[in-house]
């Protein structure tokens, strides 16, 4: 017999609260600012099979791509009771090389019946540069590569490849204490579920599993099903990939059938030799992702609307990276642009449930070097925020984190305490969200002064291609991004990776949302 609506609820906030108790052990307990402070971490649930049943409400490109890391897990030859795995590896479930995922079995009975798992994005986990987000050819140069292995196993760490993975960055005492919080969460997250199961029985809780996949799914049909059946058409382009190759075009085609969507993506460009290259793993979150958008906020977050809908990309594919292809970028970046061009094809089916687009880039931020306070090596690494893209009816928000990331700002007071830098301003950037009926959201402004010498790399997007406006609205601005030397202000290429000096001073304005609408 199925479970009652009343039953069903009970338990998807039950399950999503263990989840998001997993979420605060793992901020409170961390150590860098990545973590306690901008929340770049995600936590989630799952069957045995390796399907999402619960998430917290995290980090979009880590949760939909999760599961792909519990499935690479499931070929290793033996998992016990009181194991710990752990991977990084962007071509068996992983997304790039610092989003680290800590995975762990929940037995019963002495059977596998659930897993719980935490990924965290590490300051820095080795490569060429400090943040360990280089301007890469390659997955070599990233950093140091996870495959899925025992972290701990029946309980007992495995110091061999816990010091082996320590020794491969520059901050070993934060990288420690980080995967240290990671697997007090999942500790929690595995004995909250075991209690959960002692109280409903493991029954009804595979039971409810199972019937929130079906209802997501369900769910997700209806969606479908209010979009008009055809086929729908999209272009847009990332700026380069910082190594040679220029307007790298990212294209769909949507079709709508019934109940049922196709999303065609193999008319990309083709593997790139820069960082921008995605895994699969990454494609799919930001596609699921866009669908999620247009159902109802009631949907349980789960594996179940993966059942609807088909994505296609072709082998060689920007969008479907292999070994060795260099992803760093691909993960945070291009995952933003598969977000627009698939909101950009649907905003021709349904213009008024669509924004414009939003900034477009997580601007992504990395630096380096001695701390001259204390001598030590330091690594940081942020995202840094932009415009909303505005809606029918609703003007875009301002300075926000939009689609595939969903982290806070590091503030002020933070990230000169930890680090040799101050801010010299943070702002919002004025009058740059596209015109339109409604407007879009203005983005920021924020500069840093270093304070000794450091090594700086750059990932970002939308400073060549504007975010685009629907509907007649104007497009947003977009981002800039300039080093200042003895008060000589010099453009930077939305890829770049330099040294800076004590006094040097780096200026950088994120893009703008689009307008939705013709201007009044």
């Amino acid at each position: 017999m199925s479970l009652t609506p009343f039953e069903l609820e009970i338990y998807q906030n039950t399950l999503s609260s263990i989840a998001e108790e997993m979420g605060m052990v793992l901020i409170r307990a961390g150590f860098s600012p990545n973590i306690k402070e901008r929340r770049d971490l995600s936590c989630a649930i799952f069957q045995s099979n390796g399907d999402m049943i619960a998430q917290a409400a995290h980090i979009p490109i880590h949760l939909a791509s999760m599961s792909f890391a519990v499935r690479a897990v499931l070929d290793m030859p033996e998992i016990n009771e009181g194991d710990i795995l752990i991977l990084n590896d962007p071509f068996r479930g992983g997304t790039h090389l610092p989003d680290i995922t800590c995975i762990m079995p929940v037995f019963y009975n002495k059977k596998l019946e659930f897993f719980v798992a935490s990924r965290a994005h590490h300051a820095d986990i080795g490569g060429l540069t400090p943040g360990s987000m280089p301007l890469s050819t390659s997955i070599d140069q990233e950093g140091v590569l996870i495959p899925p292995s025992k972290l701990y196993r029946k309980g007992v760490l495995n110091k061999n490849l816990f010091n082996e993975i320590l020794k491969s960055t520059r901050d070993p005492e934060e990288r420690e204490g980080d995967f240290n919080a990671q697997v007090g969460a999942i500790e929690l997250g595995e004995r909250r579920l075991r209690e959960t199961i002692k109280k409903y029985s493991l029954k009804k809780l595979k039971q409810a599993g199972n019937e929130l996949l079906d209802y997501s799914q369900k769910i997700m049909k209806e969606v479908i099903k209010q979009i008009p059946d055809g086929n729908y058409e999209f272009e847009d382009y990332l700026d380069n990939d910082g190594v040679g190759t220029k307007k790298i075009p990212i294209k769909v085609k949507v079709t709508i059938k019934g109940r049922s969507a196709r999303v065609d993506l193999s008319g990309s460009s083709r593997q790139v030799k820069g960082n921008l290259n995605a895994p699969y793993s990454v494609t799919t979150a930001a596609v699921i992702y866009v669908f999620q958008c247009l159902a109802p906020s009631s949907m349980p977050l789960n594996s179940g609307p993966l059942r609807v809908v088909e994505i296609i990309v072709g082998d060689d594919s920007i969008l479907n990276a292999k070994y060795p292809a260099a992803v760093v970028g691909g993960n945070v970046e291009t995952s933003q642009r598969v977000v627009d061009v698939v909101f950009g094809a649907l905003s021709k089916a349904v213009p008024k449930k669509v924004p414009a687009a939003s900034a477009g880039s997580m601007s992504n931020f990395t630096f380096g070097g001695v701390n001259p306070r204390t001598g030590k090596n330091f690594a940081y690494y942020e995202t840094i925020a932009g415009g909303m893209g505005a809606r029918f009816g609703l003007d875009g928000v301002s300075a926000v984190q939009t689609h595939m990331t969903n982290t806070l700002n590091t503030p002020v007071e933070s990230l000169e305490r930890e680090l040799p830098v101050m801010l010299n301003s943070y702002s919002i950037r004025k009058n740059s969200g596209g015109r339109g009926k409604s407007k879009g959201g203005d983005s920021i402004i924020r500069e840093y002064k270093f304070l000794s010498e450091a090594t700086v790399s750059m990932i970002t997007e939308r400073r060549k291609f504007a975010p685009y406006g629907i509907e007649g609205g104007k497009p947003g601005k977009r981002g800039k991004n300039t080093l200042i030397r003895r008060n000589k202000a010099t453009q930077i290429e939305p890829k770049a990776s330099f040294e800076v000096k004590n006094g040097d001073s780096i200026r950088i304005e994120t893009p703008a949302g689009g307008g939705w609408g013709k201007p009044k």
